[in-house]
């Protein structure tokens, strides 16, 4: 079992710790033992005892340690034990002089919110879809109080657990469950994020109230998902996949996504981004060797997808409780 001791420190201090027993149950259960779990934490434990000469947070890059912290051979060792955890989606990271680069220039998109959103100084920061803590990592490097990411896919958590395993950091976790089993109206959090999370509910409506539930009043929902041109009322329902995903159910234009968040209550409703993904922005590397973007798009017109849908357009809103 991981030690999120830390974590359930924290929330003893707030109005999270009624759902200790529940955090402990659904945690527990996520990391009962099978071959990949067994691989991932066999990867870590295998890490050289490195302690690192700086952290830093507050840049595009996740940056910890330095090449010349210690030997060519221990960083030989992990750059073979990070490897084990691929593949890597969201970063970049340099640990120790091995620079990961990712699936997705993740710094990007912090890059496009950052200057919109309020001061994350002092907050409690909620991270839906975290991955493995990208973002959790900037949150932190703005200032946040605490940061909480929940992602489901287990590779993601030990990605997490492996960066964190060279801090001593008390003040951000990702855990190993999904929004929907996040326990319910806690109206907890000064700002939540949910990216690249909404077209993969079956009810987008479900994930925007349970996002604003999560939020105390006055709070501040930031979210970042797939959008199409069109008209108020346009939504594109893919019949298959979509850009080889299998798991997107609801692809709306941006006025009609804003008329969703006013149904489900939030006000001052502002879209401060809408970008094309590019092939730049998510590509394959050497830390991530499946296919990525350029794979999905139409050969004959990079404006489709291989199924012929519009290519992939982010857009990101804000929006605040009443």
């Amino acid at each position: 079992m991981i030690d999120y001791s830390s974590f359930f420190e924290y929330i003893k201090t707030t109005q999270l710790s009624k759902h200790e027993n529940y955090f402990k149950e659904i945690i527990e259960k996520a990391f009962e033992a099978n071959s990949d779990i067994i691989k991932w934490q066999n990867a870590i434990n295998s890490f050289p005892k490195m302690v690192p000469s700086k952290v830093n947070f507050a840049q595009s890059t996740i940056n910890i340690g330095d090449f010349t912290d210690y030997s060519d051979k221990d960083n030989g060792e992990l750059k073979k034990s990070l490897l084990e955890l691929r593949p890597w989606r969201k970063g970049p990271y340099n640990v120790f002089g091995n620079f990961i680069d990712t699936e997705w220039r993740s710094d990007w998109k912090w890059d496009r919110l950052k200057e919109h959103i309020t001061p994350l100084l002092n907050k409690k920061v909620l991270d839906v879809g975290s991955g493995n803590g990208y973002h959790c990592w900037r949150m932190l490097g703005e200032g946040a109080k605490s940061v909480i990411g929940i992602d489901p896919f287990m590779l993601s958590v030990f990605q997490f657990l492996a960066i964190s395993s060279f801090i001593k950091n008390k003040s951000l976790w990702v855990l190993p469950l999904k929004m929907e089993e996040f326990p319910q109206q806690t109206k907890f959090f000064d700002t939540v994020f949910s990216m690249g999370v909404l077209y993969h509910r079956r009810s987008p409506f479900d994930h925007l109230y349970e996002l604003r539930d999560a939020l105390h009043s006055k709070g501040e929902l930031v979210l970042e998902t797939l959008v199409i041109d069109g008209k108020l009322g346009e939504v594109l329902v893919p019949e298959g996949r979509y850009a080889q995903m299998r798991n997107v159910w609801f692809i709306p234009s941006t006025l009609t996504l804003e008329s969703w968040l006013k149904k489900c209550n939030f006000k001052n409703i502002r879209m401060v981004d809408v970008t094309p993904t590019t092939i730049e922005e998510q590509r394959k590397t050497d830390w991530m060797k499946f296919d990525s973007l350029s794979n999905f798009l139409s050969s004959s017109d990079t404006s489709k997808t291989i199924e012929g849908y519009p290519a992939p357009k982010r857009a990101i809103f804000i929006a605040n409780t009443i």
